[in-house]
């Protein structure tokens, strides 16, 4: 037991010493003076803080917490696993809860997607379907296919394959010049998600496409709703169109569904917006409700059998812990929960209430624009926010946001009552009120 552990439990200050002295935390500088709040608890929709103070989550943790914290389902699959085992490697063993998810998986998701690959994380989720694409052209003995395309403001992960295919200028080319693969980019789509359609929406992309098609491996897309590169939500019919081209140009289509499968948007994949189904479909996120981390690459029979039936004659990639038994087993059991659930009906309800909550913003001078799509609701201003200053007033409102950019924006969990939103949205204004 250290000094600074009485009881066998740090507390709250030593916890912030030992971070300042040792850990280096997502986009932040080592000795940063950002602030930090040491969390002791959550529960619910709540995060509870080492000083006492509750916290309403309207980040489910970076978009996964779908279900709240402490779930008892999910605790309860969560333990019931460890009693047989947490992990087996995956080469030459399978096991239950790898079983029941690969086929939840393939029965959910768009038509055709039938091969199933774990891995341990969304950015590594793309290396892999960056990988599978790369590995089918050469199995069908296509050299030049080995580029990919990708949208402004896209963003895709932060590993070297998908950091290649995030936005060019606010991403991490600037960076990593000459260490990243050079890709290839068209404007991010234009069109609003109800906007009527118009051809010229997607004429770049058509050139692009008749121009350079012999050369594309496949395109990338977050479907409807770009992300973390500006939560942009666009038309289904660019989507729709999208589809159209790569059959005629022969080129794949790859789904970033890693922030919007499993509801986020009001559909269970947003591909379902369009009604078409990608050739590779990635998800990561909302996959264990936030327990663990867990991501899937689902791909069509053809891409697999091709794969596998040229040189090496095997998918060259194996994380050691693909297809962790814990997390599977909580993704199937969050997987039950949500299914059980209306929960087409719940995402209506917190749209509604977002677009209630949210409405007086458009008010403020601050404010370039507010919009909604599911349980996404977004607040975009005309300049960046200053992190290190506003997040400590979100916390002394009660509420846990994290803006970037000029985007302050929220995710809540599934499970937020009409109560709790209202106080979500009315305390996010009440801070943008004094912005």
């Amino acid at each position: 037991m250290s000094p600074e552990s009485p009881n066998g439990r740090l507390s709250g200050d030593a916890i912030l010493a030992i971070d300042k002295a040792h850990i280096w935390h997502p986009y932040a500088a080592v000795n940063s003076a950002a602030p930090l709040f040491p969390v002791k608890r959550a529960e619910g929709c709540e995060i509870i803080l080492h000083d006492g103070r509750r916290l309403l989550d309207g980040m489910s943790s970076w978009w996964s917490a779908i279900h709240g914290y402490n779930h008892p389902r999910l605790n309860a699959a969560a333990t019931q696993q460890i009693a047989d085992f947490s992990h087996v490697m995956f080469g030459g063993f399978t096991h239950e809860p790898a079983a029941r998810l690969a086929k939840y998986l393939v029965n959910l998701s768009p038509e055709g997607l039938q091969k199933v690959f774990f891995s341990d994380s969304g950015s590594v989720s793309i290396e892999v379907a960056m990988k599978l694409a790369l590995q089918y052209w050469l199995a069908r003995g296509d050299k030049s296919k080995q580029r990919f395309l990708s949208f402004r403001h896209a963003y895709h992960g932060d590993t070297f394959k998908a950091m290649s295919v995030c936005d060019p200028d606010t991403g991490m080319h600037s960076h990593f010049a000459g260490a990243l693969d050079e890709q290839i980019f068209c404007a991010a789509p234009a069109c609003a998600f109800t906007e009527n359609w118009d051809e010229h929406f997607i004429e770049e992309l058509k050139n692009t496409l008749h121009a350079q098609h012999t050369e594309i491996a496949a395109i990338l897309i977050e479907p409807i709703v770009q992300g973390a590169g500006g939560m942009r939500f666009y038309s289904p019919h660019y989507l729709k169109r999208l589809r159209e081209l790569c059959d005629t140009y022969n080129v794949l289509l790859i789904a970033d569904e890693i922030a919007t499968g499993l509801g986020r948007s009001g559909k269970l994949f947003a591909c379902e917006h369009a009604g078409i189904a990608p050739d590779i479909l990635c998800m990561g996120k909302t996959l264990t409700a936030g327990y663990l981390t867990l991501a899937a690459t689902l791909c069509t029979d053809e891409i697999a059998t091709t794969i596998c039936s040229a040189s090496p004659g095997v998918f060259m990639h194996g994380p050691t812990y693909m297809g962790n038994a814990l997390a599977c087993a909580v993704a199937c059991a969050n997987i039950e929960l949500l299914l059980e659930s209306d929960w087409q009906a719940g995402i209506k309800r917190i749209e509604q209430q977002l677009e209630r909550g949210l409405a007086p913003a458009r008010a403020l001078a601050s404010v370039a624009d507010v919009r909604v799509l599911g349980a996404i609701g977004v607040i975009e201003l005309h300049d960046p926010v200053d992190l290190n200053a506003i997040q400590p007033r979100f916390v002394d409102q009660g509420i846990w946001l994290r803006p970037f950019g000029k985007l302050v924006y929220m995710m809540p969990p599934y499970i937020m009552n009409d109560e709790q939103l209202a106080f979500l949205c009315g305390r996010t204004i009440e801070v943008l009120q004094t912005q």
